[in-house]
């Protein structure tokens, strides 16, 4: 560590970034292209030797790889990316959990900064993040980021490397498989160096309910959730379900919150992967799988084979809130047997509910187009399969029921035993009330996150002067932020949450 006893003069590293800047249109495999994606070892590992840049690295990368995502290509482009950059910044998720290394790269750029480094400092401006895996992999870099409250928080990239793909649609990385080959990896970083950044609003969900006493919930996701919901202790001590036998999840999601039949196919989905993951090798197996669970449970049909107690409005009441401490209940028509909270304009597959509303529907109703940024989420009705088949044809969108800052839903006992929930791309069989018991989830606005877009990007912010309509989206929804709970500042992913040992990440599609 003594070595580094001279850190570059304001003269040399202005040189030096006057060597940099003269790099245009460079080779994709040479030298001085790749060294614009390096980050030194000694940032990355505290104790290892000082390296010397003569340059300043415009576009340095962390990359985050689901090695088990995509079958054999996780690992097959962990390899590729490693043999590119300098190994160190390659993180294999299946053996490092991304808030440890966050939080030690962090700590190292401070470090390095207190000693008078300025190409410390244009790193830590500079730095941008990769992560390949599916939407369950993305959203849980995108929680850490969150929940570690970083200085500058990095923008992220997303590979599409899981089954929909919705993220990396919604911002124009596509949503086909990658190749894993060197030239794929290098023009997917000149892709990155050349990206836009974008912001996007994020989303707490917190779910409170009394936990079947057979069913053991540990301070770790029990299997029966998803992995972005984590348990905690009690919100505030005037809760009132705060009662003995009661526990409450926290998480958060960047795309969407569904309900219903669409999160039963993809919850038949994800637990055949589980006991027959052999089957499931590569994406268009899995695509033609997951439209195999669609059809042998009957949703095209879902009026003549499905029982009335299924449909959304049979199963709970649902509150929205639009302005600051207004809870008005929804109205969800009874054909309604599926419910989908929208942040992005990709769900299914790229497909989007919401469409744009024409100004007649806009006036009307009060409705908006689909900003990311605006603090709105849009909540969009399906009726059966056919009705989302609607979204392939020009101007299709499902049945656009409200935009809101909040969303509270209640179950309390009915008809139903269970029901089937979705947050980005995770699903999960949800109990409901059988006793006089209530469980209550909770979806509200908290903050942004930065992301990486392309020129293809389909996600639309309201600071975009394209739009037709803009709005102010600074008043405040929910309670100031000093006298919130730590617990619903946060969505768990950084302190309170590891993922099981024995929890195969490959689920995380």
């Amino acid at each position: 560590m003594d070595s580094f006893s001279q850190p570059l003069t304001r003269q040399e590293f202005c040189f030096v970034v006057y060597l940099d800047s003269d790099m245009a249109n460079l080779d994709f495999d040479s030298g001085d292209f790749i060294r614009q994606f390096h980050i030194p070892t000694h940032i990355l590992e505290l104790d290892s030797d000082v390296e010397h840049l003569p340059f300043v690295p415009k576009c340095p990368v962390l990359v985050f790889i689901n090695s088990r995502s995509g079958g054999q290509l996780g690992g097959e482009l962990l390899l590729t990316y490693q043999s590119v950059l300098n190994e160190k910044q390659v993180i294999d998720l299946g053996k490092e959990s991304p808030d440890t290394v966050l939080r030690k790269v962090f700590h190292n750029l401070e470090t390095w900064k207190s000693k008078g480094d300025e190409i410390t400092l244009e790193i830590e401006r500079n730095l941008k993040i990769i992560v390949a895996g599916g939407d369950g992999t993305a959203g849980w870099i995108l929680g850490v980021i969150s929940d570690l409250k970083l200085s500058h928080p990095p923008p992220v990239a997303t590979v599409p490397l899981g089954t929909g793909n919705n993220l990396p649609f919604a911002f124009g990385w596509g949503k086909k498989n990658p190749g894993t080959d060197r030239p794929s990896v290098l023009h997917f970083l000149d892709q990155v160096q050349k990206a836009n950044e974008i912001r996007i609003d994020s989303w707490h969900i917190l779910m409170r309910m009394k936990v079947p006493k057979k069913v053991p919930c540990e301070p770790i996701a029990p299997l029966q959730l998803p992995h972005s919901l984590h348990k905690f202790h009690r919100v505030s001590k005037s809760d009132e379900l705060n009662l003995e036998g009661y526990d409450t999840f926290r998480g958060g999601f960047w795309n969407y919150f569904s309900m219903g039949m669409d999160a039963q196919v993809s919850y038949a989905f994800h637990s055949e992967r589980k006991l027959h993951p052999e089957k499931f090798k590569s994406q268009l197996v899995n695509q033609s799988m997951y439209a195999k669970h669609g059809l042998s449970q009957g949703w095209f049909f879902a009026s003549l084979i499905h029982p009335f107690s299924r449909n959304i409005a049979q199963l709970c009441k649902i509150k929205i809130m639009k302005k600051r401490g207004d809870w008005q209940d929804l109205h969800i028509p009874p054909s309604i047997r599926s419910i989908v909270c929208l942040n992005l304009p990709s769900f299914s597959g790229g497909l989007n509910p919401w469409g744009t509303p024409s100004s007649c529907k806009c006036s009307d109703r009060d409705l908006t187009p689909p900003f990311v940024d605006d603090g709105l989420i849009e909540v969009v009705g399906f009726r059966n399969a056919w009705h989302g088949l609607v979204l392939l044809a020009p101007n299709g969108h499902g049945t656009r029921l409200a935009q809101a800052h909040r969303l509270k839903f209640e179950f309390h006992k009915g008809a139903a035993d269970h029901t089937f929930m979705r947050i980005d791309g995770e699903p999960w069989k949800q109990p409901l009330p059988v006793d006089d018991d209530t469980v209550v989830i909770e979806i509200s606005n908290l903050n942004q996150v930065k992301m990486l877009a392309t020129n293809e990007c389909r996600s639309k912010s309201y600071l975009d002067p394209s739009p037709p309509m803009a709005y102010d989206v600074h008043e405040k929804d929910s309670d100031d932020e000093e006298s919130l709970e730590e617990e619903w500042r946060k969505f768990g992913a950084a302190d309170t949450f590891r993922i099981p040992d024995d929890v195969d990440i490959s689920h995380l599609s």
